[in-house]
């Protein structure tokens, strides 16, 4: 076999393959082999039939055909490796020549990984919050935490902001009254804006009993969009009673004695949060930075079968779990479709640089991935997965994505490396060790997260 390779673009090249006849015929001796198990022929057994009978019968170019698909992924394959290639996707194969006897010549075009330079990057500096926790923030905490112990009891006044109401609720649009526009028992707090527009403004000062009649557009059922004319009755109010902030409420929601403690392990638990935080802007930051540096040429079909899995993905996956079209999607981001698209593929182009820039890293960089490194990641993606370790390693394995969670891990490693390089500071100008040993979150994870969310799951 012959092969030759010409660069189309820095992503995109032709090989030209020759093959002597001669190397086909293993290929051949198969293509009459399962031909003879699909077909009879009278006074022949089944798998007996002689290749020339098959020709007569049947014409050798069926035989041809067969012989020749089952060759090329081989054939293909050879000239991609002698050519030391990194194909990405399918190729586009056109047979240019077929000599019975003689020769089998063909074509076949496909985007490659572009050769990359990747810089100096131990001069990227960026600039972070600083981990401050306020007073105020502990105290947006404990009140948290105390709206969690909160308890209810019904109370003879006027509904007010914070109260929670029980509703009967009847929608009518065209003053026909819906059929599924009709609820009872409907408990709503008012203010949390949580069920329709103007009900917050009917109910409050009702008491049990209160009637009021508001306009509202429906936000979802058979009349969704449309302006409907909605009755609603009170039927009982129940007001929202927050427990002391004493040492008594920390010992019922703590393992803590006194609310001094409860409020030291508040500011040290958002202390960390914030530390996590800053290590994750960090890394998004310095992947920024990074990705300013290398000059990447973009492979127009990946790009482009990128571009359609993601809106594919979006279309039929995510809003369909949302019961949303694309049309009601854009319309409630106040986005058009032109603004859509460009998005959309400006997102898939960062995912695809992210990738190959991290990629070249670790090769550059020679990192591997340890079985430990790797259980730990697959435990973390079977947890967000919503599935048990066990299951999403089958699935992993089933599936053939094992080398994508490598690939995963290793990526983040290559971020890590280039973080580690950089020079963090925050905003009051101070460096920032990442791997301060007070900051107990591991921040490994996020390193991976961050490298994930850049490419957005971009396989390439």
């Amino acid at each position: 076999m012959k092969s030759a390779v010409e660069t189309l673009n820095p992503t995109r090249v032709r090989l030209t393959v020759e093959v002597p006849f001669e190397e086909l015929k293993a290929s051949l001796d198969a293509a009459y082999k399962k031909i003879n198990q699909q077909v009879t022929v009278k006074g022949f057994r089944q798998g007996k039939i002689p290749a020339r009978v098959i020709d007569q019968r049947f014409g050798r170019g069926a035989v041809l055909e067969e012989a020749v698909n089952d060759a090329l992924p081989k054939f293909y394959t050879e000239a991609v490796n002698e050519a030391d290639l990194n194909p990405l996707g399918q190729p586009e194969v056109d047979i240019t020549e077929l000599k019975d006897g003689e020769l089998l010549a063909f074509t076949a075009e496909v985007d490659i990984r572009p050769a990359l330079e990747i810089p100096d990057y131990s001069g990227i500096e960026v600039t972070v919050d600083a981990v401050e926790v306020s007073d105020e923030d502990i105290e947006k905490s404990l009140e948290q935490l105390r709206d969690r112990f909160a308890t209810t009891s019904p109370v003879e006044r006027a509904a007010a902001e914070g109260d929670i109401v029980t509703v009967d609720l009847e929608a009518k649009v065209d003053g026909e009254v819906l059929e599924d526009g009709v609820a009872t028992g409907v408990d709503y707090t008012i203010g949390s804006g949580q069920l329709l527009d103007g009900i917050d403004e009917a109910v409050t000062g009702l008491e049990a009993g209160g009637t009021a009649t508001f306009t509202s557009e429906l936000k979802g059922g058979s009349a969704e969009g449309k302006e409907a004319e909605v009755t609603v009755v009170v039927t009982a109010v129940k007001a929202r009673e927050l427990p002391e902030l004493d040492d008594d409420f920390a010992q019922l929601a703590s393992e803590f004695d006194t609310l001094e403690e409860l409020r030291a392990d508040s500011e040290k638990r958002l202390g960390r949060m914030k530390k996590y935080d800053q290590a994750t802007q960090a890394q998004e930051k310095v992947l920024e930075e990074l990705l300013k540096l290398v000059e990447v040429p973009m492979p127009e079909k990946l790009l482009e079968d990128e571009v359609n899995t993601r809106k594919h993905n979006l279309e039929h996956h995510q809003l369909g779990q949302m019961g949303l079209d694309l049309a009601k999607y854009l319309e409630i981001q106040g986005k058009s479709a032109e603004d859509f698209d460009a998005e959309l593929k400006e997102q898939a182009e960062k995912g695809i640089k992210t990738q190959f820039v991290l990629d070249e890293i670790v090769n550059k960089e020679k990192l591997s991935v340890g079985q430990e490194e790797l259980t730990e990641h697959l435990m973390r993606r079977a947890q967000s997965s919503g599935m048990s370790p066990d299951q999403f390693a089958q699935a992993v394995v089933e599936g053939g994505q094992v080398p994508m969670l490598v690939g995963e891990v290793a990526r983040g490693k290559a971020l890590a490396t280039v973080v580690e390089a950089a020079t963090v500071k925050d905003t009051n100008g101070e460096v920032v060790d990442l791997d301060d040993e007070d900051e107990t979150a591991d921040t490994a994870p996020a390193t991976t997260e961050t490298a994930e969310a850049a490419e957005e799951k971009t396989e390439a």
